[in-house]
């Protein structure tokens, strides 16, 4: 038996850094890593789907993003079982229960909305545990555990949050208690656990029956999520009484959120960052987050500013990494000695220059303004 595993699409994400037209494509991309399931399950020969939480961003979407979504969700050919999760709770303003989602949902997709077993077939079932708010007071799965017979039935457990050995706050009351799970595992009462929470894919303890998926899409830069824009394919041996299980990865995200880090410290290191941002491959799908340390002279910082807003331009994003930032400007001996000026001119210069050697606002000030300056005086953009 086969099917596959995925996890928090959160359809109708925004994200503020995007440039203009980047957000709608950044959306559209996620509804296209859905339907991109569809053409999967066929290659692999899957018989479901599983999304373990987090289906939508959130409740409150516009019945634009609830359609949009629910047509993506057609286009995949097998059963879709959705876990409600920690973004789309079954509470009161449930998307879930919307009158659009009764009146669009296919006939393919089917929400397990209720905590226990669900019946896929003769000898398969769904073990859900279903968010009905947004801060749960206990731990769901371990609800849905208690007392779960090893009879023999092939059981899939969906389940959503943060397991408790990976977290370091442990008095979280709904966290996912992973003794629970090793224990409903090891005496053959569920033979799969399939999580949400987590963005990038993991599999937790050493059984291999127990993973994270990860988005289908990347959603945060790779230094915090490493391996986003995965699905997972899984085999269960239904033929074997110990049923085995095989778990194998596809890439289906075309989004990548990258954060760098770079010393600038004179014009040579500005050009190797200028190379690097120019090789980087298919531009309009990928964010940047910079971050830039060193000393630079005001020239430098302004060649160093005109590449960054040129690559701003071309990217999807190219925002500044505050933690990761700290440049220095100081005018070098003789920098604005060439400026073919003269009289009050040249006095100004010279006082802005002490200025910028100083510390303080007036020093920054008395920086930007140098910057200006030095791009005017070379013809480029202010």
């Amino acid at each position: 038996m086969r099917f596959l595993h995925t996890a928090d699409w959160q359809l109708g994400m925004t994200r503020h850094f995007l440039n203009g037209e980047a957000q709608p494509r950044y959306s559209a991309a996620r509804r296209a890593a859905v339907a991109a399931l569809g053409p999967l399950a066929t290659e692999v020969d899957a018989e479901f789907v599983v999304v373990a939480g987090d289906v939508f961003e959130h409740n409150q979407l516009a019945p634009r993003d609830v359609s949009q979504s629910l047509e993506a969700m057609r286009a995949v050919n097998v059963p879709v079982y959705l876990l409600p999760g920690n973004h789309d709770p079954l509470d009161a303003s449930s998307v879930y229960t919307s009158a659009l989602f009764a009146a669009e949902r296919p006939d393919n997709v089917v929400v397990l909305d209720r905590p226990g077993i669900h019946e896929v077939r003769p000898g398969l079932q769904l073990v859900a545990a279903p968010w009905y708010s947004k801060a749960p007071t206990t731990d769901l799965v371990a609800e849905v555990l208690e007392a779960l017979p090893a009879d023999g039935t092939t059981r899939i457990l969906v389940g959503h949050g943060a397991v408790d050995i990976l977290v370091p706050d442990k008095d979280r009351p709904s966290l996912i208690g992973f003794a629970a799970l090793e224990s409903a595992v090891a005496r053959g009462a569920v033979h799969y656990v399939a999580l949400g929470d987590k963005h990038s894919r993991l599999s937790v303890g050493a059984t291999g029956r127990v993973w994270y998926s990860g988005s289908p899409e990347v959603t945060n830069y790779d230094d915090i999520e490493p391996d986003p824009g995965q699905v997972l394919v899984v085999d269960i041996d239904e033929s074997d009484p110990q049923r085995p299980v095989a778990v194998d990865a596809r890439r289906i995200g075309n989004w990548r959120f990258v954060s760098l880090r770079r010393p600038v410290d004179n014009s040579r290191d500005i050009a190797d960052l200028d190379i690097n941002l120019d090789l980087m491959p298919d531009k309009e799908r990928t964010v940047i987050r910079l971050g830039l340390t060193g000393t630079l002279t005001v020239t430098d910082k302004a060649t160093l500013d005109g590449c960054l807003d040129r690559y701003a331009r071309l990217f999807a994003a190219l925002v500044p990494w505050d933690r990761q930032t700290d440049i220095a400007v100081m005018p070098a001996d003789g920098e604005f000695d060439d400026l073919g000026i003269g009289g009050f001119a040249v006095a100004a210069v010279d006082e802005l220059v002490a200025a910028a050697r100083s510390t303080g606002e007036e020093a920054e000030d008395a920086r930007g303004a140098l910057a200006l300056l030095r791009r005017l005086a070379e013809g480029g953009a202010a």
